[in-house]
């Protein structure tokens, strides 16, 4: 039986909008008929290095049918790996790219978006302040950027002026300082310190940054006003060789999911932190509490699980695996606990990156070796997925940005 809390958090999803059959074994039926939606933007961030794919492209998605128009190319720019954008300002947002060459050459780079058609036109770029830029992420005030340098083994600060253009990097911290710790024992991973993530706490107080070279995850102050980062302090689940890479925040802010790049699992992590305006706190307690993404018997060399996201209801958590192909379904329990109820097949290879549409009825999943985006459906009351339902063609596809 579903307990009080849990029931009341399902009363959204049984409200919603109808959903549709998806396949034989994912059987469900119209109640009403479907509330037509305006269609929506997606942006997807390629990788050019195989000078297939030139940059930034553009589709629309029909939110009531779960149908993406053919990718158009919307802005050319070296591998856009990674984006985030701006919340609306005079009508417009700003989207941020990062381009991941593995050179100090490396930028990340503002667009402004065209609020009717889409377009990007290019404001400026500045320095990523490291080699292999490959997260970026803005405060929930649009005032300052964050960016992590996988191969730099570096994070940066910057200023967002009015324009939505970036100013140079304020800070740029080096992980390879003593302390942020010592090298995870992958000697073919972990040989340098790798940060991953680049994450803002709810609270908008705090920095945590994953890093998969020392098996840690940092978690700084933030300085909004000037773009500053206070001292640090690392956390980590006492299981070196894991790799964190990126994490999700339960909605009820009190629960961090990290997932974990080379040993395939995801740690549960509590999160607390002090009130303080002069010296505050953020602190990760390790729970004990861990899955594995990938099915009993698979090898985990031949895996490297990949991204975490948790839907809005704070019932189901997803994960997608590069190797097993998969993406995977957990029920989370009153006390935080993950419960595998769905494994599927990714419709590609190497599914990288993967989203929910804003009315997180469908899933789009970016599968960057077979050049595809597969588009799955969503049961918002049982959290499991269906399809998939569309594929569509887009070279070496690595991010995808709903806007």
């Amino acid at each position: 039986m579903l307990s009080r809390r849990r029931f009341l958090l399902h009363l959204p999803a049984l409200a919603a909008l109808p959903r549709v059959a998806l396949s034989e074994d994912f059987p469900v039926r119209f109640r009403h008929k479907p509330v037509a939606l305006p269609p929506t933007f997606v942006y997807f961030g390629t990788d050019t290095e195989k000078h297939v794919s030139r940059g930034i492209y553009i589709s629309r998605f029909d939110v009531a049918k779960g149908t993406l128009t053919q990718p158009q190319l919307a802005a050319e720019t070296p591998r856009p790996s990674f984006l985030a954008i701006s919340q609306p300002i005079a009508g417009h947002r700003r989207l941020y790219a990062i381009n991941a060459v593995p050179n100090a050459s490396a930028t990340v780079s503002s667009f402004l978006t065209d609020s009717a058609t889409g377009a990007l036109t290019p404001i400026n770029q500045a320095s990523s302040a490291g080699a292999g830029p490959c997260y970026v992420s803005l405060d929930a005030t649009g005032k300052t950027a964050f960016v992590a340098n996988y191969v730099g083994s570096s994070i940066a600060t910057y200023r967002v002026h009015a324009d939505g253009s970036l100013s140079e990097p304020v800070e740029r911290i080096d992980y390879k300082d003593l302390r942020f710790g010592h090298r995870g024992p992958n000697t073919a991973r972990q040989e340098v310190p790798h940060p991953h993530s680049v994450h803002l706490s709810p609270d908008n107080r705090f920095l945590l940054v994953n890093d998969l070279g020392s098996d840690a995850i940092s978690v700084f102050t933030i300085d909004t006003a000037d773009a500053r980062l206070g001292e640090p302090k690392l956390f980590s689940n006492d299981r070196p060789g894991s790799g964190p890479r990126h994490i999700a925040f339960h909605p009820n802010g009190r629960w961090v999911y990290s997932i974990n790049e080379l040993d395939s699992t995801i740690d549960h992590f509590l999160w607390s932190t002090t009130s303080s305006h002069t010296a505050p706190q953020g602190m990760l307690t390790y729970t004990g509490q861990n899955v594995k993404t990938i099915a009993l018997g698979f090898p985990v060399a031949k895996n490297t699980a990949a991204e975490v996201m948790i839907s809005p209801d704070g019932n189901y958590l997803y994960a997608s695996n590069r190797g097993e192909d998969t993406l995977v379904v957990f029920s989370i329990a009153d006390d935080g606990k993950l419960k595998l109820i769905q494994r599927i097949a990714c419709g590609g290879k190497t599914p990288r990156h993967f989203t929910f549409d804003p009315s997180t009825r469908w899933i789009l999943c970016g599968n960057q070796d077979s050049g595809t985006v597969t588009v799955f459906g969503r049961d918002a009351a049982t959290g499991r997925i269906g399809g998939p339902t569309q594929t569509v063609p887009i070279d070496s596809v690595m991010f995808s940005l709903f806007a």
